[in-house]
């Protein structure tokens, strides 16, 4: 009987765990490494897409996951300063149409049910990477207290400043989109009676865009705000600012947006950059899964989703090439990465639809959702969603992999 493969994850975020929990369900040997003393994640909110749903449900989790999670009717894609619906797309019929529904989540809920699956992964905190070796046979990754892990493969999961990306294909140069984002997450019992946030909401304007949704069961509201700058270029998403800044940069929107703002006790801003995507992933026997081998843009929600079916189709593959793991990482890579590169894109070209500056340009925009959402066909790809994402939605990563 063949030998366990033993594989080590540099990373224990959602992909991370989400590899791990998948590999261990096929007999593998995991070792979770992880720079943090403790698995966490931020307090932002994550939108999970059919897909994405799907590919909990081959890992195992949906049910858990559908029970900390939240779920709405519409996304009400609404204008800027008056308010107006100019689309509602409706999500209370995915799971006909996509074969699963559309939730959102706490990202440190989902983090907490991926970690709480997990049965035999040796998980080590406190262990910052520092470089990748990868040799044809084994792979070596190696910390800064000086511990080093050996194994069959090993695994990056460590998110857009990957350190094994850059020991596997050197550095690159982020790309900086020009656009700032800030986040900030309400208590539902902090927020004004008299407007309506049980549903998604997306609100768009000229040079931004903001999103609002419901997360752990309804008991919050995550608000993420978007907006074209550079005034500010830093990349974390834990530095903090004051709601001040929020409500200045969007004077003159509609207040049944605006009055939102001050519910969250606690905003943060980002700067948004993507990567480039990679022609190769793996080199040897290390690969590369989620934000450090894709990095994308938010707006078609694909980010988490993308690592989610990375993970599972990994794992198939470990299972399918048993005896040549390198033929299963060039397996995995060769299903993978087209259709993140097709998500990459997509979201670069979903961000210059958001920001539209001139009148004209967003009216002939918000028609062709309007008549999307009215007379859009019922077809394969069923692509009257406003945004034509049918191809991500309807995508079964358990039937792709097996």
């Amino acid at each position: 009987m063949a030998r366990a493969p033993r594989i080590a994850i540099v990373g224990g975020g959602i992909g991370g765990l989400a590899a791990a929990l998948a590999l261990e369900r096929r007999g593998a040997e995991v070792i979770v490494a992880e720079q943090s003393p403790a698995l966490s994640e931020i307090g932002a909110g994550l939108n999970l897409t059919p897909n994405a749903v799907k590919a909990l449900r081959v890992l195992g989790v949906e049910d858990t996951v559908n029970a900390i999670a939240s779920g709405s009717e519409f996304l009400n894609i609404r204008s800027w300063k008056s308010g107006r619906y100019i689309s509602r797309m409706r999500r209370g019929d995915f799971k006909q149409k996509f074969g699963a529904p559309n939730l959102s989540v706490h990202r440190a809920d989902l983090l907490e049910v991926l970690a709480g699956a997990l049965r035999t992964t040796q998980i080590r905190l406190g262990l910052r990477a520092v470089a990748v070796e990868p040799g044809e046979r084994r792979a070596v990754a190696r910390f800064a207290d000086g511990t080093t892990i050996e194994a069959d493969i090993v695994v990056g999961a460590d998110g857009i400043h990957s350190v094994v990306r850059t020991s596997l294909f050197g550095a690159d140069v982020p790309r900086f989109t020009g656009c700032i984002c800030w986040r900030g997450m309400a208590e539902a019992s902090a927020l004004p009676h008299d407007i309506d946030v049980r549903d998604g909401a997306l609100w768009m304007g000229p040079h931004g865009h903001v999103v609002h949704y419901p997360v752990r069961r309804g008991e919050l509201l995550n608000i993420v705000a978007h907006c074209d700058s550079d005034a500010w270029t830093e990349e974390s998403w834990t530095q903090r600012c004051d709601v001040s800044e929020v409500m200045a940069t969007y004077t003159g929107w509609n207040p049944a947006l605006t009055r939102l703002y001050p519910c969250s006790t606690r905003w943060y801003k980002w700067a948004l950059y993507d990567r480039d995507p990679l022609m190769r992933w793996s080199r040897g026997r290390a690969t590369l899964l989620g934000d450090c081998a894709h990095a994308m843009l938010p707006y078609l929600g694909q980010g988490a989703a993308m690592a989610l079916e990375d993970a599972y189709v990994l794992a198939a593959m470990v299972t399918r090439h048993a005896d040549d793991l390198s033929a299963a990482l060039t397996a995995y890579e060769q299903i993978r990465a087209p259709r993140a590169r097709a998500a990459v894109m997509g979201s670069r070209e979903r961000a210059r639809e958001n920001h539209l500056a001139s009148p004209w340009a967003r009216l002939v925009r918000d028609v062709k959702f309007a008549l999307r959402q009215r007379f859009g066909g019922s077809g394969k790809n069923h692509d009257n969603t406003a945004f034509q994402v049918g191809w991500l939605y309807e995508y079964d990563v358990g039937k792709e992999a097996g």
